[in-house]
Order: C-alpha cells, then sequence, then structure tokens
C-alpha cells in the first residue's frame, strides 16, 4: 500500500478505534512482560492539558488539530526493586488528529517546541526540567521524532525516552521511563515499531 493511500485509510479511523491501537501486555517488550498496567484509558484535550506544561490548554490543543486518544501505561508490581537504571514505566499512545498535516505540526510545534522551551523550568511534583536532547531515529513508515528528556527533583534524576511517529493522521507515541539518567532509545524503539504495526493493521482492517 502506498503512502497516500494509508493515509486516506486513517480517515476511516474513529476515536474508539485508538483503544485498539495501543500495546497489551502480550505485545509489549520482553522487559515489560513482569509489569503489570497503572494507568488505562482515553485521553482527551483536558486531561493533556491538566498533565502539560503551565502553557497547555485544550483549546490550544484543539486549535492544532488534536481529536483525542488512548493511552496504556505498565509499571512495576510492588515486589521489584527500583534501583538506578530501572525502568519504572513503558507506555504506548495513539492520538486522532484532523489530517496529516496537523499531526507533522504537533511533533515539532508542541511535542519537541514545549519541552526545548520549559528546560529550567518547573514541570510539578517538586521536579525540574533539567536537560532535552533530540534523538535519531530510523526505520519508520512516516516521519518519526524523537527526544530524551531528564527530570530532577529532591530524591533524584528520571529520565524519560520519547518517540513520536507518524501514519496518516494518527500519532503514535511510545515512552519509557527510568530511574537516573539513562538513555533507553532501543527499547523504546521496539515498542514504537511494534505500536506502528499495530496502528497499521487496525487502520487496514477498517478500510
Amino acid at each position: 500500500m502506498t503512502t497516500l493511500a494509508l493515509n486516506r485509510a486513517t480517515f476511516r479511523i474513529s476515536q474508539a478505534d485508538l483503544e485498539f491501537m495501543v500495546l497489551d501486555k502480550e505485545t509489549m517488550p520482553a522487559q515489560f512482560q513482569g509489569y503489570q498496567v497503572v494507568r488505562d484509558g482515553v485521553l482527551d484535550n483536558q486531561m493533556m492539558a491538566e498533565h502539560g506544561f503551565a502553557e497547555s490548554t485544550a483549546e490550544r490543543f484543539r486549535e492544532a488539530g488534536r481529536l483525542g486518544g488512548f493511552m496504556r501505561e505498565f509499571g512495576p508490581t510492588a515486589n521489584m526493586p527500583v534501583f538506578d537504571g530501572f525502568d519504572f514505566i513503558g507506555a504506548t499512545v495513539a492520538h486522532l488528529f484532523e489530517n496529516p498535516d496537523a499531526v507533522s505540526g504537533w511533533m515539532h510545534d508542541v511535542f519537541i517546541k514545549d519541552f526545548e522551551d520549559n528546560v529550567g523550568n518547573s514541570v510539578g511534583d517538586g521536579h525540574q526540567l533539567v536537560s532535552v536532547q533530540r534523538l535519531e531515529t530510523s526505520g519508520f513508515y512516516d516521519e518519526a521524532v524523537a527526544l530524551k528528556v531528564l527530570q530532577g527533583s529532591a530524591a533524584g534524576l528520571l529520565s524519560s525516552t520519547v518517540i513520536d511517529f507518524q501514519v496518516g493522521r494518527i500519532l503514535g507515541v511510545a515512552f519509557v521511563g527510568s530511574v537516573g539518567d539513562q538513555n533507553r532509545l532501543e527499547l523504546a524503539s521496539e515498542l514504537a515499531h511494534t505500536l506502528e504495526k499495530r496502528i497499521v493493521q487496525v487502520v487496514l482492517g477498517s478500510a
């Protein structure tokens, strides 16, 4: 299927389809097979704004073309020891936008810009955004961007490796959170590539 044809097929997708795109336990990488679902559900623009940076508003996200999303996060069970280098979360999200241009715009004008603009600022819960590093990605169907984000608090450093990628008017996001200053690009890429395949399967199934 050509890029144009797949992009057109994503216009048949509704917000109700997003739940079937995010990864379940069976499709998560081996690293997360012992983990449990800690958050799962619809992610609307208001919820995104409440958990975003200071400049985040539901109206801003709507104007950026975001219609809605669905997320699923996996975290450790209570008996897992936490240590430097421990991956405390693995998550996938599927967002639906009005059109493919809005997805590309979001990746650069919201995702990357907001993180880079907030370096040095408080991000809530006593955390400060210490640094943001752009990472190189490869092997994706269409455009993809990635960041390594470092946050600091009185308890120490936490790092996040996040990949955003595009499939038509769908934005897929893969996220790995780790204790300490860690780069999890390989693991996040494994999550993202699996998510991309799942998104395409759902899109083609709706055609």
